[in-house]
């Protein structure tokens, strides 16, 4: 029986270890990055953001300084009974982690209308800082697997979610799509740059399917639509920092799902940084 001790404390764990560690399959894409690299400029960037992640981990520091805002994805086994207070636990898991990090205080206070005009100022406590609504998934089986994504609020000024008409074609859909990264790209200025689509029937789901995109992603694992993407937006040469070279891009991460008999697909786009995804998971026996 899973414990309410036992989801506060590793879901803590995990929102840290998101924060300050780089997956396997992360640094050897930042390696790969390097040894392909000719821009001596860009090739110091990515040493160093190899460096910076080598630190982090090391020390338990965040990667970034912009911490980001916790998003919470659950996948519950089918053969699995949640315990009481399981929803609560999670939530104070994510306080606690965020304090143990610590998280920048970024908890705007007051009313609707203070919060919206960042008007009462903000917390001290890091932990004030409230995690975006969970997105469950069910699985097979008795495990419940739960994986935390921080994510900075630089990508959401370059990212994008809107219908394409995609006229019966993938090719249509997929050149709005390098034209939106490029874009993004270009401007963000946290190249190398992760990019994450998703492609639903609404902008809710659109964008959910961005973040399983996200949580899904594998830097070594690429399909056919993740490289056209990719490659493409490289041959642009924004490069590290925008500095200049051969990789604008790391990885491009897509999720599809279920479409609707339309002219329209709906897509959104998140322009990742550097360090993005940002994410850990732990899993529970049911």
């Amino acid at each position: 029986m899973i414990k309410y001790d036992e989801v506060v404390n590793k879901t803590a764990e995990t929102l840290v270890k998101a924060s300050t560690t780089f997956r396997p399959d992360q640094i050897e894409a930042y390696e790969r990055a390097v040894k392909n690299e000719d821009n001596p400029h860009a090739k110091w960037v990515l040493n160093n953001i190899l460096e910076n992640a080598n630190i982090a981990e090391n020390k338990l520091f965040p990667l970034c300084d912009d911490t980001g805002i916790p998003h919470v994805f659950l996948e519950i086994g089918d053969e699995c009974e949640l315990p009481a207070g399981f929803f609560a636990a999670v939530e104070e898991g994510v306080a606690k982690g965020l304090r143990q990090l610590p998280g920048r205080p970024m908890a705007v206070l007051g009313d609707d209308k203070q919060r919206i005009s960042q008007s009462a100022g903000l917390s001290s406590d890091p932990g004030d800082l409230a995690m975006a609504p969970i997105q469950i998934r069910h699985i097979p089986g008795k495990k419940i697997q739960l994986t935390v994504l921080m994510l900075g609020g630089g990508p959401e000024i370059r990212g994008k979610t809107q219908r394409v008409f995609h006229k019966h074609s993938v090719d249509t859909v997929l050149e709005e799509m390098i034209a939106w990264a490029k874009d993004g790209v270009e401007k963000l200025g946290c190249q190398p740059c992760i990019l994450g689509f998703g492609i639903g029937r609404t902008n809710v789901e659109a964008s959910s399917l961005a973040l399983e995109a996200m949580k899904n992603g594998n830097f070594l694992v690429q399909s056919d639509m993740e490289k056209k993407i990719t490659e493409a937006v490289n041959k642009e040469g924004y490069g590290a920092l925008g500095l200049g070279g051969r990789t604008s891009v790391l990885a491009t991460f897509i999720k599809v799902g279920p479409q609707r008999a339309s002219g329209v697909r709906v897509v959104s786009l998140r322009v990742g940084c550097c360090f993005d995804p940002r994410r850990a998971t732990v899993v529970f026996e049911g």
